[in-house]
Protein backbone atom coordinates (compact mmCIF):
# COMPACT_ATOMS: atom_id res chain seq x y z
CA UNK A 1 0.00 0.00 0.00
CA UNK A 2 1.57 3.12 -0.78
CA UNK A 3 2.16 6.11 1.24
CA UNK A 4 -0.40 9.13 1.07
CA UNK A 5 2.06 13.17 0.31
CA UNK A 6 0.93 13.58 4.03
CA UNK A 7 1.86 10.32 5.91
CA UNK A 8 5.16 11.25 4.43
CA UNK A 9 5.56 14.55 5.35
CA UNK A 10 4.52 13.17 9.25
CA UNK A 11 7.58 10.68 8.53
CA UNK A 12 9.40 13.20 7.19
CA UNK A 13 9.30 15.66 10.29
CA UNK A 14 10.66 13.22 12.43
CA UNK A 15 13.73 13.74 10.51
CA UNK A 16 17.14 15.47 11.70
CA UNK A 17 18.72 18.03 9.07
CA UNK A 18 21.10 15.78 8.38
CA UNK A 19 18.59 12.63 7.71
CA UNK A 20 16.63 14.90 5.44
CA UNK A 21 19.81 15.95 3.38
CA UNK A 22 20.89 12.41 2.87
CA UNK A 23 17.31 11.77 2.03
CA UNK A 24 17.54 14.36 -1.01
CA UNK A 25 21.00 13.13 -1.99
CA UNK A 26 18.94 9.93 -2.25
CA UNK A 27 16.52 11.08 -4.68
CA UNK A 28 18.74 12.41 -6.45
CA UNK A 29 20.76 9.20 -7.30
CA UNK A 30 17.61 7.47 -7.78
CA UNK A 31 15.31 9.97 -9.47
CA UNK A 32 18.59 11.79 -11.23
CA UNK A 33 16.85 14.87 -10.69
CA UNK A 34 16.95 17.44 -7.81
CA UNK A 35 13.92 17.89 -6.17
CA UNK A 36 14.36 21.22 -5.25
CA UNK A 37 14.47 22.47 -9.33
CA UNK A 38 11.46 20.90 -9.87
CA UNK A 39 8.39 23.49 -9.67
CA UNK A 40 4.83 22.76 -9.90
CA UNK A 41 3.67 26.07 -11.01
CA UNK A 42 4.75 27.96 -13.51
CA UNK A 43 6.95 31.37 -12.27
CA UNK A 44 5.44 34.86 -11.83
CA UNK A 45 6.08 36.90 -15.08
CA UNK A 46 6.83 39.81 -12.35
CA UNK A 47 9.92 39.10 -10.11
CA UNK A 48 8.65 40.11 -6.43
CA UNK A 49 11.98 38.89 -5.02
CA UNK A 50 12.52 36.05 -2.88
CA UNK A 51 9.54 35.00 -0.30
CA UNK A 52 11.96 32.27 0.99
CA UNK A 53 15.27 31.85 1.57
CA UNK A 54 17.73 29.58 2.56
CA UNK A 55 20.49 29.54 4.65
CA UNK A 56 23.92 27.94 3.31
CA UNK A 57 27.12 27.58 6.03
CA UNK A 58 29.99 27.87 3.17
CA UNK A 59 32.51 27.33 5.44
CA UNK A 60 33.42 27.16 9.36
CA UNK A 61 36.22 29.33 8.69
CA UNK A 62 38.81 29.51 11.65
CA UNK A 63 37.14 27.44 14.54
CA UNK A 64 34.54 25.36 14.21
CA UNK A 65 33.19 24.61 17.78
CA UNK A 66 31.21 28.26 18.17
CA UNK A 67 29.75 27.56 14.93
CA UNK A 68 28.53 24.05 15.40
CA UNK A 69 27.43 25.78 19.25
CA UNK A 70 25.54 27.87 16.74
CA UNK A 71 24.13 25.41 14.45
CA UNK A 72 23.15 23.53 17.20
CA UNK A 73 21.30 26.30 18.34
CA UNK A 74 19.34 27.21 15.30
CA UNK A 75 18.40 23.52 13.96
CA UNK A 76 17.97 21.34 17.59
CA UNK A 77 20.78 18.93 16.36
CA UNK A 78 22.46 16.82 18.39
CA UNK A 79 26.50 17.71 18.59
CA UNK A 80 27.15 14.58 16.40
CA UNK A 81 24.82 15.65 13.40
CA UNK A 82 25.80 19.42 13.86
CA UNK A 83 29.42 18.63 13.69
CA UNK A 84 28.31 16.78 10.59
CA UNK A 85 26.80 19.71 8.74
CA UNK A 86 29.67 21.73 9.58
CA UNK A 87 32.11 19.14 8.66
CA UNK A 88 29.72 18.61 5.27
CA UNK A 89 30.20 22.59 4.53
CA UNK A 90 28.46 23.97 2.20
CA UNK A 91 25.18 23.07 3.73
CA UNK A 92 21.86 24.12 4.55
CA UNK A 93 21.54 25.50 7.90
CA UNK A 94 17.63 26.27 7.22
CA UNK A 95 15.61 26.22 4.41
CA UNK A 96 12.48 28.23 3.23
CA UNK A 97 12.45 30.55 5.41
CA UNK A 98 11.46 34.51 5.67
CA UNK A 99 14.25 36.71 4.00
CA UNK A 100 14.23 38.86 7.55
CA UNK A 101 15.22 34.92 9.65
CA UNK A 102 17.76 34.46 7.39
CA UNK A 103 19.68 37.68 8.01
CA UNK A 104 19.28 37.11 11.42
CA UNK A 105 20.50 33.62 10.81
CA UNK A 106 23.59 34.77 9.13
CA UNK A 107 24.33 37.21 11.54
CA UNK A 108 24.53 34.40 14.38
CA UNK A 109 26.80 32.33 12.41
CA UNK A 110 29.64 34.56 11.29
CA UNK A 111 29.72 36.28 14.84
CA UNK A 112 30.58 32.87 15.08
CA UNK A 113 32.95 33.00 12.61
CA UNK A 114 31.02 31.24 9.91
CA UNK A 115 30.90 31.79 6.34
CA UNK A 116 27.64 32.05 5.04
CA UNK A 117 25.13 32.82 2.04
CA UNK A 118 21.64 33.50 1.46
CA UNK A 119 20.27 31.85 -1.23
Amino acid sequence: MALTNQEIIEALKGKTLLELKDLVDLMKEEFGVDPSAVSAAPAAAVDEGPKEVSVILESPGGSKIPVIKVVRALTGLGLKEAKAVVDSAPAPIKENISPEDAEEIKAQLEEAGAVVSVK
